[in-house]
């Protein structure tokens, strides 16, 4: 009896062992935690100074007015005034309701339509791209021009071959106004925007093939499988991280479009009119606060249409994209 006790009473071996390397290890661990904290403090610093300081900036504006009102006494009143929601509420229920709501729709329709046709595309221009043939470098190089090319000077050059008598014209025959307001419009700023940014999807894209093994595609051609069935069953699949990659920062960028339809058809455009556009106008006639009102309703858009993207379409791209390598090779090694 007296034994056992004793035996509860003192700890095992095992037990002071491990509470050795517990305590040997807490001072390392400690110091290493503190190095990464001095590693990763100036990262933290300019990142709370270029994006934190910003957005809380633009909050707390957003709650202000500027300019010369009366108060409830009558007095003239000049300079910064508080109006809480008041800009929020003008926005989405004042006179300026119309104008914000179709911002929004045309911000929604050009980024849901641009980056459809950028993945298309893209994939299409990575898969050629991805084939073995003479001048491939060149072609990959070249890809890159419209990408590389300044969204204000690429809105310049469309502008011109969608002149009236540009080159889309003089080619079908019309003479249509592509720079006016309406649906030619519309059309033009996505065909430019599409022009300039499917090569970024493609070569996104083109990364993902490169690490997908030769011997996967010779197993399934080896099997009898067609052409469509391999790129449905085996290159989407592998390359479905890289392509979800591409299209969030497709949508991420397209969200926040403004210089290319405010230089290809000019400002004040029903048709055309985005988010960034308003908050810049806003914030050119002096309207700090309906300005920075904008900017964080754009800034709360794309959070949340980012975060429902990378929720619904999975977080692990990486684990996922390595995950199924691994096992399509266990299937190669299965089949041979």
């Amino acid at each position: 009896m007296t034994t056992e006790v004793e035996s509860a009473a003192v700890p095992s071996s095992g037990r002071l062992a491990a509470r050795d390397r517990r305590r040997r290890r807490s001072p390392q661990a400690a110091a290493v935690a503190r190095l990464a904290g001095m590693l990763v403090s100036p990262t933290l610093l300019v990142l709370g100074l270029v994006v934190v300081y910003p957005i809380v900036a633009a909050l707390r504006q957003s709650l202000f007015t500027e300019g010369q009102g009366v108060d409830a006494e009558g007095f003239v009143v000049e300079g910064e005034q508080f109006a809480g929601l008041g800009n929020y509420a003008e926005i989405f229920t004042g006179p300026a309701a119309a104008r914000f709501w179709n911002a929004m729709w045309n911000t929604t329709f050009f980024t849901t339509t641009t980056v459809v046709l950028e993945a298309a595309l893209g994939v299409v221009m990575a898969l050629i791209m991805h084939r073995a043939f003479r001048g491939r470098g060149l072609v990959r190089a070249s890809v890159l021009v419209p990408w590389a090319i300044p969204t204000a000077v690429s809105a310049l050059l469309w502008r011109w071959i969608f002149a009236s008598d540009g080159v889309v014209n003089a080619m079908l025959g019309t003479q249509v106004l592509w720079s006016a307001d309406g649906g030619p419009a519309k059309l033009a700023v996505i065909v430019a925007e599409v022009w300039k940014t499917a090569p970024f999807v493609g070569l996104l894209v083109l990364a993902g093939l490169q690490v997908i093994p030769r011997d996967v595609f010779e197993a399934a051609r080896v099997d009898g499988a067609t052409a469509w069935q391999r790129f449905a069953h085996i290159t989407l699949p592998l390359v479905r991280p890289a392509l979800l990659v591409a299209v969030l920062f497709r949508m991420l960028d397209s969200l926040r479009m403004f210089d290319l339809p405010f230089v290809l058809i000019g400002q004040q455009k029903e048709s055309v009119e985005t988010l960034s556009m308003l908050a810049w106008q806003e914030a050119t006639n002096v309207q700090y606060g309906p300005a920075a009102a904008y900017a964080t309703i754009m800034f709360c858009y794309v959070a949340v249409v980012a975060f429902a993207f990378v929720k619904l379409l999975g977080a692990d791209l990486l684990g996922e994209a390595r995950s199924q390598v691994k096992a399509a090779r266990r299937t190669r090694k299965a089949v041979a």
